[in-house]
């Protein structure tokens, strides 16, 4: 027996971008707040220097050194994983888009959602070439 694909109308689709996005923010807010109150828990009492500037350390610039970190229990990478998530939201939206289009067959969004998505990947991956 060969299974039916349901069309994916316009309003479904609208409808399932929207509850992606809405579900990345609100996965990538709570995941800061949680790492927000961990970070308090963990630091909260130290007293801030105003006087110098003081980046996040390296392990926290990138996403291994962020997964790594996150292991290990700090509040600084699940901040920062939530950062990433919230990163990470309009780019899957991106790439639903691209596969809703590529199974409705509309060959133009398909190259137009394509091309956006290899500029997202390209500033991602390597915009500082």
């Amino acid at each position: 027996m060969q299974k039916s694909r349901v069309p994916l109308t316009d309003e479904r689709l609208v409808q399932i971008i929207g509850t992606l996005l809405r579900v990345g923010v609100l996965l990538a807010a709570g995941v800061v707040l949680l790492g927000g109150i961990f970070y308090l828990g963990q630091s909260g009492s130290t007293l801030p220097r105003y006087q110098a500037f003081r980046g996040e350390p390296a392990d926290l610039r990138s996403v291994s050194g962020i997964i790594r970190d996150l292991f290990s229990f700090r509040a600084a990478a699940l901040i920062q994983f939530g950062i990433l998530l919230l990163i990470a939201t309009p780019i899957a939206r991106v790439l639903f888009s691209l596969f809703a289009f590529f199974r409705e067959g509309d060959a133009i969004y398909v190259l137009v959602t394509l091309f956006v998505s290899c500029l997202l990947i390209f500033s991602l991956v390597g915009g500082g070439i």
